[in-house]
């Protein structure tokens, strides 16, 4: 098991096996000004620092048709982060609450999202504002923001929803 550091005042942690149970693969890496996870914002800004979405070649196709959206979700692997732990204590005042109740890092399945704005993409590349992770942080997708998102395909059933 990963050593991750000190547990803070009143902090409490699952041991848990191995993880074996889905594999996620890794499309890109995030390049941003951010060297540790010290260094980086609590939430990216729309107006922050310029930053890059590096995409493996292989994926370059599947961004045809993304830039017709302002703003983009970006999902990503905080792979730095412990995932163990049940109840933190952000303020590390010893006062907790449970992980699923923060936008913490820390978490069993360590998956980062943001919302960016789209400045550009140059071939396999994004140059985005408004992330908040390391550089070099493993990339899992990219999708459309979705309250900018109008669906290609037509209505099926479900999509009108009344209560």
């Amino acid at each position: 098991m990963p050593m991750y550091g000190e547990l803070r005042e009143n902090e409490q942690i699952v041991h848990l096996e191995p993880p074996s149970d889905g594999a996620v693969r890794f499309i890109g890496r995030i390049r941003t000004p951010w060297a540790t996870r010290a260094d980086c914002p609590r939430q990216g800004l729309l107006d922050g620092p310029e930053c890059r979405i590096e995409l493996d070649p292989v994926w370059q196709d599947a961004l045809d048709g993304l830039d017709a959206y302002g703003t983009v979700e970006v999902l990503y692997w905080l792979d730095q982060s412990r995932r163990d732990l049940t109840r933190q204590s952000p303020r590390s005042d010893g006062r907790t609450v449970g992980t699923f109740a923060l936008r913490s890092p820390a978490r069993p399945n360590p998956i980062g999202t943001s919302i960016v704005r789209l400045l550009r993409i140059e071939g396999g590349v994004l140059h985005v504002q408004g992330l908040d992770c390391v550089d070099g942080t493993p990339l899992i997708d990219l999708k459309p923001d979705r309250c900018a998102f109008t669906p290609k395909a037509p209505e099926q059933p479900g999509d009108s929803q009344t209560v």
